[in-house]
């Protein structure tokens, strides 16, 4: 089905990057995974994909300049752009001038509350994240007192891959993002959208989170802890890996994993999401 856009973004003019980065000399730094997003269908798109309300309140992460936050903006009651580079600031006060629903915030996500930047829980987080922070920027919203209900994010294609898997392809960034909301591919991006390209194409994740997580929240500590032992050897039965990851001996976390239905000879990446529930109901019956 072909999508639909409103009037409002449709009428955007294109972000002329180039004189931009020109205008205040600058140039997109590597260490900072700096890729702008400049491709206006790919723009729309995103937007598309989040379905926002019109009284939302959005967090972008790395606005960068400001791409992305155009059509925010035009979407939403509030934008709040979260921004590391102290350079872009002026660029992104040059692109959003006039935007009167756009606030632009300089500092690094991972050291922000959520619940100091938006005015309640229930909101939007749409962005183009630098790759190298990915698995941390989903933990840290994922994790925060005041959670978000949808996150849209574009991220490594291989990486969306990953999260979205199903049982046999698990892991560890799968298992912890499913345990908070159900996540699927929504668009795919080629490196030609960004400036400068990425050496791999990119998709944008969309995340719809639950009320409560599905692994109740007094188990959650105990849950990831078995996660992260299951995950800690490659190639590892699951009897010899939560062995080791827990300091236990084989025959401790065989008779664990028996008593949860969990053959001791299967390997992390076949557990489902309700087996790992069940391995950590068990494991808390047990005295940890």
């Amino acid at each position: 089905m072909k999508e639909r856009y409103p009037v409002s973004m449709l009428d955007l003019p294109p972000l002329e990057v180039a004189r931009l980065l020109r205008a205040h000399q600058l140039t997109a730094k590597k260490g900072l995974g700096q890729n702008f997003l400049i491709d206006s269908t790919a723009l729309e798109r995103i937007v598309a994909a989040a379905e926002i309300p019109p009284e939302a309140e959005v967090l972008e992460i790395g606005p960068g300049l400001g791409s992305l936050t155009r059509y925010l903006a035009r979407a939403a009651r509030q934008v709040v752009a979260v921004e590391l580079d102290t350079a872009l600031i002026p660029v992104l006060h040059e692109v959003l001038a006039g935007q009167e629903n756009v606030r632009v915030v300089q500092g690094d996500i991972l050291e922000q509350d959520p619940a100091a930047l938006m005015s309640a829980g229930g909101y939007w987080v749409v962005a183009n994240i630098p790759y190298y922070i990915t698995s941390a920027v989903f933990r840290h919203l994922l994790e925060a007192r005041v959670r978000p209900c949808r996150m849209v994010l574009t991220v490594q294609r291989e990486v969306a891959e990953r999260i979205c898997a199903a049982p046999g392809d698990m892991s560890l960034l799968a298992l912890s993002v499913q345990v908070y909301g159900q996540p699927r591919t929504a668009v795919r991006i080629p490196a030609g959208a960004f400036y400068p390209p990425p050496k791999v194409d990119s998709a944008v994740v969309r995340v719809d989170l639950g009320t409560e997580p599905r692994i109740p929240t007094e188990q959650l500590e105990d849950f990831f802890r078995l996660a992260k032992a299951g995950f800690s050897q490659k190639r590892k039965t699951l009897r010899n890996s939560l062995s080791g990851g827990l300091g236990w001996g084989t025959a401790r976390a065989e008779e664990l994993l028996r008593a949860a239905g969990v053959d001791p000879m299967r390997r992390a990446e076949t557990l489902s999401l309700e087996e790992w529930g069940a391995l950590t109901a068990v494991y808390r019956q047990n005295g940890g």
